[in-house]
């Protein structure tokens, strides 16, 4: 029998386009980016882009206040912008993880200790908690990833949670336990591979979310250094000019708001694929 051929989900094509796209700039910028990011033209202080009056193919979307190009700027703030997402989202999946199937499967006083603490954590405003821990941990790129995943990890456990507790109440997971599997293979062979499809979409949309944090951070001169560009602190550089040289302001903007719905789209769209459920309904 013929195999019935299936679309791909628009979304994950969409979202992993653009996502791979972002990826590529912040990973070949050195090779892309036309100037280098901390490059000076005093003479073309404020250069409109090249689609507005007076720009120059020299400078595709103009310079900032101190005839940097903004381009550059962009691509290496991609850049920052990746690096954050990639490496604090997968840490506080690792431990918004454990502690899920911790409190998941094992129930009881271990449960309610993980539970309680994560409701206490969730009750701080996230940017908020994360800007204290910047101002203990110091300023650093390195700084601004421990900061989100020390926060972010109370996301991953509080929805993992439910899917664990759903896992375990499986035959399958009766019988491991029945034929004598130890607790630990039991979650590595059984439990984890059912929550693996929402962890992985849950990964992708906090990356969308690492985005905003570090944009954030950078905005309020907490995040990565001043030599070190970023899409937030180039926001913050451009809003002093932004009457006379709004694209400074509206371009870094741009590139966060197309990152994080990339990320979204590229969640929901793994969420689609993923799901056993949506699966059988595109299939009908």
């Amino acid at each position: 029998m013929r195999k019935k051929f299936r679309l791909p989900d628009l979304g994950l094509v969409i979202g992993g386009s653009l996502v791979g796209l972002v990826l590529i700039c912040g990973v070949f910028a050195p090779w892309i980016a036309p100037y280098h990011p901390n490059d000076q033209e005093l003479l073309y202080i404020l250069a409109p882009p090249v689609w507005a009056d007076g720009g120059s193919a020299a400078h595709l979307f103009g310079t900032d206040s101190l005839g940097r190009d903004t381009l550059s700027r962009m691509i290496y703030g991609a850049r920052t912008a990746m690096t954050v997402a990639a490496v604090a989202s997968l840490g506080a999946m690792l431990l918004g993880a454990f502690f899920a199937h911790l409190a998941g499967y094992f129930g009881g006083w271990v449960d309610w200790i993980i539970s309680r603490t994560v409701e206490v954590w969730l009750s701080f405003p996230p940017v908020v908690l994360s800007m204290l821990l910047i101002t203990g941990l110091g300023i650093g790129i390195d700084k601004v990833i421990l900061a989100i995943v020390l926060v972010d990890w109370t996301r991953f456990c509080r929805v993992l949670r439910s899917e664990v507790q759903v896992a375990r109440g499986q035959d399958y997971v009766a019988f491991a336990r029945l034929i004598g599997f130890s607790h630990l293979r039991v979650i590595m062979k059984e439990i984890l591979p059912a929550t693996l499809p929402m962890l992985i979409t849950l990964l992708s949309l906090q990356m969308g979310i690492s985005v905003v944090v570090e944009a954030i951070l950078s905005f309020v001169a907490m995040g990565v250094p001043s030599d070190v560009p970023a899409w937030g602190q180039m926001i913050a550089d451009a809003r002093i000019d932004m009457y006379g040289a709004p694209w400074g302001l509206a371009l870094p903007i741009a590139a966060i708001f197309v990152t994080v719905l990339s990320f979204n789209l590229f969640g929901d769209g793994l969420r689609r694929t993923l799901d056993p459920r949506h699966a059988a309904n595109r299939g009908t």
